[in-house]
Parts: C-alpha cells; sequence; structure tokens
C-alpha cells in the first residue's frame, strides 16, 4: 500500500515509486568480509570519535559501492544533528554534481542531549542514505522515494552486515 503522498505525485513519479515498491532486497557479494568494518564503526562510535566514525563509515561505505560496482560516494559525519520544528535530521544524500562525487553526510549526536546515537540507528541511518544512492547509480530509478521496497532494501543491507555482529 503506498504511502499518502504517493496520491501527490505526478503520473510518471508514480511509476517510478511503484517500480521502487516492488524490489525489497540488495544482494549484499561477500558481506560477512566486512564484519570487521561492522565492529570498528561500532567501537569508534563508543569511544565518540568523529574523525574515526567518518574515515570507518567511509571504508564501509567504499567497500559497499564496489561489492555493488557502482559509483563511491563521499561520507561526511558531522556533530549535532540539526533540528527545526518539524524535527532532526538524521542523514542526507546528496548526488554528484558536476566533478562533485555524491555525497552522504549523517550526524553522530542527537539534537536536544547531543547524545551519541546508537550503533544500530548509526549503520541504519548511513544505509538509508547509501540506498537513495544505489536506487539512482544500481536500480537505474529516475528518483528515489521512500517506498516500503526502499526500507526493505535498506533492511537487507543492515541484516547482512550484521549476520555476524552480536
Amino acid at each position: 500500500m503506498p504511502f499518502a503522498y504517493y496520491s501527490r505525485l505526478t503520473r510518471s513519479q508514480q511509476r517510478i515509486y511503484r517500480q521502487s515498491d516492488e524490489i525489497d532486497s540488495i544482494l549484499l557479494p561477500h558481506a560477512a568480509a566486512l564484519a570487521p568494518l561492522v565492529e570498528q564503526l561500532a567501537e569508534a562510535l563508543k569511544h565518540e570519535d568523529r574523525r574515526r566514525i567518518e574515515a570507518v563509515s567511509q571504508d564501509l561505505t567504499s567497500a559497499l559501492t564496489a561489492r555493488l560496482k557502482v559509483p563511491p560516494v563521499q561520507v561526511e559525519v558531522l556533530t549535532a544533528r540539526p533540528s527545526k520544528d518539524w524535527g532532526e535530521l538524521h542523514g542526507l544524500y546528496t548526488p554528484a554534481e558536476g566533478r562533485r562525487p555524491a555525497r552522504v553526510t549523517v550526524w553522530m549526536r542527537t539534537a536536544k542531549h547531543r547524545r551519541v546515537v546508537a550503533f544500530r540507528t548509526f549503520l541504519r541511518t548511513l544505509l538509508h542514505e547509501l540506498c537513495h544512492h544505489l536506487d539512482y547509480k544500481l536500480l537505474r530509478l529516475e528518483e528515489s522515494f521512500h517506498t516500503e521496497g526502499f526500507y526493505r532494501r535498506e533492511s537487507s543491507l543492515f541484516h547482512q552486515l550484521l549476520s555476524n555482529h552480536p
């Protein structure tokens, strides 16, 4: 069942939405080999080391894009999430433009209390933003919508990466 905003989309966008919604997963080749990076990310978050979190997030994302044979993305980890009356921004995907590569931006601290986000939450956010990139580059969708299929693809990557993580 489409999300409420579906009715506001053009016919062309509705077609893309339905295409996205039909794709449930992304097979990640050799996912178990990425376990050390997943562990390093968990450790970096425990130590609240922004530079290390950013470096490991970049390494993990580069490994994912290489395995999926799509162009790489640049990862940026910032401190406290921006917030307004609409809520907090957890992550942001910015497509490539000209010579500037695509970018995934994630925030490592909550807006209100400035606490480091939980490892699983951080990883899900990182994968969520990467999924927008994969919609364009792997699945060749003209737009990247938040569909049930999109969230299932995000979960499929998350579970493949955490299959060996306690």
